[in-house]
């Protein structure tokens, strides 16, 4: 499909938020640095989320390629536009100005909107050039916010990281894009898919892994983890809550689409990749987590293991496996967003604290907050009948009915060696004394959030039945049209 404006409605939500960030510009620039600006810019900021979350809506499951086939919808990036929305909007929430933590400026919101504005491209991506340019319209700003707190020196040691190792993922997705273009004489996933009916030769095999050890890093898929801990740690906790939430749902979709569409011919040799870094992420992830004192470090390396358990559907290569990733990514967003809320509250004398041992005694102290944590720490080891569980089943399901068993038993082993850090918080806060209680009050809008997050998580395995079947419908709409 040729460019068109009448095209242009399927692209919807990315114009609102162009705009939208055109204007918050000129709102600073006008407004000026006082408290009254920045609270009117994140009431903007929140109202272009809702309204591109309702022109998601409306667009609905459709599918359509358009602006010279570099830009597609279907059923399968309307379902993960809505999660990449509503993560960015609850990371934007979360933000407590009285806190401060160096991101109380106005131009915060405004970075993390061009960072989801690129989450919304990378998601409907439709070939390399667009691929590349929705991937650095998401990172330029991460960089930027990650080092925001310009007084830490662990805050600009964040940004630094991720800005070098970020332009070595970006070199060398490149560098695996050129192979790509170059063995198939295409940058479209549609007409790449076409040049690999009849086999793929090894230089092409070649640019395909360097391709995704570019979108590997993306997730902070093992080996190319290293900024991971680092990032988290030292970056604003708000921050790494945007990092923990949207990004990786972004990212995830944007290797399904290269792997199920642009490579779909060839799934026995990509499956290859993703199974050894699902392997490798679910170890590093696991091993790595134990050994953590500090709360931001372990989420980390906590992530890292999910996305590892995530990779386990991809790499089956079936619509089974694509669902499973839709229904996990799903399940991360909630528990990643519940989890930050909680941490975003830890406070001491107005000071953030991220300790694991300013957990202990919580449950005395504060005993809804460790309740809820607690509810969610079972979650994210994988106990039924919460939302973890779910998500785990389903990626470990379609991994066994692929043939994969040995890498679902890696995934079920990994599983039960992370319970071991996430029940090692709930001992601290309901088996251990209190040195010093953290300070009480709960932002209303950190509240609002894990309130939502929770009843979602208790709640799953009655909305399991909806989300899996939309999920289903969508995949199976998709793969009927040939992704």
């Amino acid at each position: 499909m040729t460019f068109s404006f009448e095209s242009l409605y399927f692209a919807m939500p990315e114009s609102i938020l162009a705009l939208a960030s055109l204007l918050i510009v000129l709102i600073i620039a006008y407004g000026g640095e006082g408290q009254a600006n920045r609270v009117r810019v994140k009431r903007f900021t929140l109202a272009a989320y809702g309204l591109a979350l309702v022109s998601v809506y409306l667009i609905g499951p459709q599918s359509a390629v358009i602006l010279n086939d570099l830009f597609a919808v279907n059923a399968v990036t309307h379902f993960m536009k809505i999660l990449v929305l509503l993560g960015a909007m609850a990371a934007t929430w979360m933000v407590d100005d009285r806190w401060g933590e160096g991101i109380e400026r106005p131009e915060y919101n405004l970075l993390v909107m061009l960072a989801t504005l690129g989450m919304l491209l990378m998601v409907s991506a439709n070939d390399l050039m667009s691929l590349y340019m929705g991937l650095e319209m998401q990172s330029l700003p991460l960089y930027v916010i990650a080092a925001m707190r310009t007084k830490s020196l662990k805050s600009s040691e964040a940004g630094l990281k991720y800005f070098l190792l970020g332009a070595l993922s970006s070199g060398m997705l490149l560098y695996g894009a050129s192979f790509v273009y170059g063995y198939t004489g295409s940058t479209n996933f549609g007409e790449i898919a076409t040049a690999l009916s009849g086999g793929a030769s090894a230089g092409l095999i070649v640019g395909m892994v360097f391709l995704l050890a570019g979108l590997a890093f993306k997730i902070s898929a093992a080996p190319f983890h290293m900024w991971t801990p680092d990032v988290y740690e030292g970056a604003p906790t708000p921050v790494t809550a945007l990092f923990a939430i949207a990004p990786k749902v972004a990212a995830m979709t944007l290797i399904l689409n290269v792997t199920y569409g642009a490579f779909g011919a060839i799934s026995f040799q990509w499956a290859q990749v993703i199974m050894a870094l699902a392997v490798v992420s679910m170890l590093v992830g696991a091993l790595g987590a134990i050994m953590q004192t500090n709360i931001k470090r372990m989420m980390a390396y906590s992530s890292i293991a999910h996305m590892g358990y995530a990779l386990c559907g991809l790499a089956a290569g079936t619509q089974e496996g694509a669902t499973g990733v839709m229904v996990y990514m799903t399940t991360y967003i909630v528990m990643g967003a519940a989890t930050f809320a909680i941490i975003l509250l830890m406070r001491r004398d107005g000071e953030p604290v991220e300790k694991l041992s300013d957990l202990t005694g919580l449950s005395s102290t504060h005993p809804l907050l460790a309740a809820g944590l607690m509810v969610i720490m079972f979650s994210m080891a994988g106990i039924p009948p919460l939302a973890g569980f779910f998500g785990k089943w389903y990626v470990f399901l379609a991994a066994v009915n692929a043939g994969l068993v040995p890498l679902a038993v890696i995934g079920v082993v990994t599983s039960v060696i992370g319970a071991f850090y996430y029940l090692r918080i709930i001992k601290l806060m309901y088996f251990q004394e209190a040195e010093q209680a953290l300070d009480t009050g709960l932002a209303f809008q950190n509240k609002t959030v894990l309130s939502i997050c929770l009843a979602v998580i208790v709640l799953f395995v009655f909305l399991i039945g909806p989300i899996r079947e939309q999920a289903d419908i969508a995949v199976a709409t998709v793969f009927a049209a040939g992704l």
